[in-house]
């Protein structure tokens, strides 16, 4: 096919998903349309069919349909600035930064990446920093709008590329603070339930893969230990997700007929009202993570306050923070 191209990934570019490959290449590419080149065999790896969320490796043959419309990718047009409103925001949620990487405590309700409605959003903000598409800031994993807490960006595409892997290799902790409805029985265990994407009238959910289902099912296991308990009403929870699968301790505390205060999209079992007195926000924090630093020099570790929401909800139920992360 006239206008048809094959390009090779890069050294760089090694762990790197293809759809960020593709919106780093072809950046006026909209992520609906990359999805129906997939869907119908335009966008090949190697030859063989593959879907967005495929991490691709050095070498690699990625074979690219004409792309004309969506050139300015290539050449990125000028560098969107970035407000003044907007840096002082990203230095205030700043959490650790050095040569390489920047951690940000991403307040609930504030997007990670934009959509048809999202105009403001933490990767846009990003676009401003750096002084080209290698050293632009990339976000290296996501979190939902409304989960606070802890949220990893690399500086440059290389270090991105290195972590990646980091976090496909699963060799990265992570420690999600969370707070249920009622009382997890057994209080400490392991969720392993397969999970499928289904659309409903929330928008897009997750749930629990059905048989017949395992060639769209992805595995997901997370680890939940109860760190206090308010009676039956409510319960303090860790969770270590091992996977990092979209929605996965949200519909897995859901599954459990646990669901996390405020989940509107997983929401409680028929009975189970929000407390009084209890913001209906979600209660989910990414409180902590820790990994070997990219260039191989010592441990990063880092810990995110707990949002103002869910401080009042542990002040009401008679929380303390302490014990959340030493939990199994």
């Amino acid at each position: 096919m006239a206008g048809v191209e094959t390009r090779e990934v890069s050294r760089d570019e090694d762990g790197m998903r293809l759809d960020r490959w593709f919106k780093s290449h072809y950046a006026s590419l909209p992520h609906s349309r990359l999805e129906k080149l997939l869907r119908t065999g335009q966008v090949r790896v190697d030859g063989g069919r593959v879907k967005s969320h495929t991490r691709l490796e050095a070498g690699q043959q990625v074979r690219v349909p004409p792309m004309q419309a969506f050139e300015g990718g290539r050449s990125p047009k000028e560098k969107p600035q970035l407000s003044a409103a907007d840096a002082k925001f990203l230095r205030d949620i700043t959490l650790y930064e050095d040569d390489d990487l920047l951690i940000l405590n991403k307040p609930s309700g504030m997007a990670v990446q934009g959509g048809s409605k999202t105009a403001r959003h933490i990767d846009g903000m990003l676009a401003g920093l750096g002084d080209g598409p290698e050293t632009r800031p990339r976000l290296v994993h996501r979190l939902d709008r409304d989960t606070s807490g802890v949220l990893v960006v690399a500086k440059r595409r290389s270090i991105a590329a290195t972590l990646g892997k980091a976090f496909q290799t699963r060799s990265v902790r992570k420690i999600y603070w969370a707070v249920v409805h009622g009382l997890p029985k057994p209080p400490q265990g392991k969720i392993d339930a397969a999970l499928v994407k289904a659309t409903g009238p929330e928008g897009d959910r997750v749930r629990k893969a059905r048989p017949g289902e395992q060639e769209q099912a992805q595995s997901a296991v997370t680890y939940y230990a109860v760190v206090d308990r308010a009676g039956e009403i409510a319960s303090y929870v860790s969770l270590k997700p091992v996977t990092g699968r979209q929605h996965q301790l949200r519909a897995h505390m859901a599954m459990c007929g646990h669901s996390i205060l405020g989940d509107s999209k997983y929401p409680p079992d028929e009975g189970q009202e929000l407390p009084e007195g209890i913001a209906n926000k979600l209660h989910l924090h990414a409180r902590r993570i820790s990994f070997k630093h990219p260039t191989g020099d010592g441990i990063v570790d880092v810990t995110a306050p707990l949002p103002d929401h869910m401080k009042a909800s542990f002040a009401a139920f008679g929380f303390t923070e302490k014990g959340g992360e030493d939990a199994q």
